[in-house]
């Protein structure tokens, strides 16, 4: 089982509160919503491509929680919105009190590297990160993400939650890249 992380960026790495003001504003981060306005028919279109691939989700609580609740408020039929509530779902958290609101979801109890690594050597799909930063900076250390796809939006904010640590070298390979009409650069690597 490989684990792709999708995620979207600013040229200076930060992956914080791409999509709302009130997404994350942990360390006082003001600057959410970043990513609006950069969707274009090349996007959206990559987009669907992605989820139409299958496959099962993996989150961390939190975002889990705030990712599914946001999109399942929207009017229905939604494309994200029965993607995200069709797929099977995994939800790394430390605490065994934690509970899912939605269907197809089971939590993983325990600390991220040990229960993802054990889900990894068991499954035989793949699976995608989409947020969940702390997540993602736990299993990049312990070289257990095989892939990444970047939305590498024009925009330098100077501050918040970087994908990247600042002590976890990744040696990669381009994969495919394209450009939509905003200037975003979609670009997949394949970690060496």
């Amino acid at each position: 089982m490989s684990i792709t992380v999708f995620q979207n960026v600013t040229l200076d790495g930060v992956m914080q509160s791409p999509g709302r003001g009130d997404e994350d504003t942990r360390g006082g981060f003001t600057h959410g919503g970043w990513a609006f306005g950069y969707q274009d028919e090349v996007s959206m279109s990559f987009a669907a491509e992605g989820m139409g691939q299958g496959g099962a989700l993996l989150f961390g609580r939190r975002t889990y929680e705030d990712l599914l609740g946001f999109w399942t408020t929207f009017d229905q039929p939604n494309p994200f919105t029965d993607v995200l509530s069709s797929a099977r779902k995994f939800v790394v958290s430390r605490s065994a009190k934690t509970t899912v609101a939605y269907p197809n979801t089971e939590v993983l109890v325990g600390e991220a590297v040990e229960t993802v690594a054990a889900l990894k050597a068991d499954g035989d799909a793949g699976l995608t990160i989409l947020g969940s930063g702390e997540l993602i900076h736990a299993l990049h250390a312990a070289r257990l993400i095989e892939h990444y796809t970047l939305q590498i939006h024009p925009i330098v904010l100077g501050s918040g939650t970087k994908l990247f640590a600042d002590d976890a070298r990744a040696d990669l390979e381009l994969t495919r890249s394209l450009t939509t009409t905003t200037g975003v650069i979609i670009a997949q690597y394949a970690v060496r």
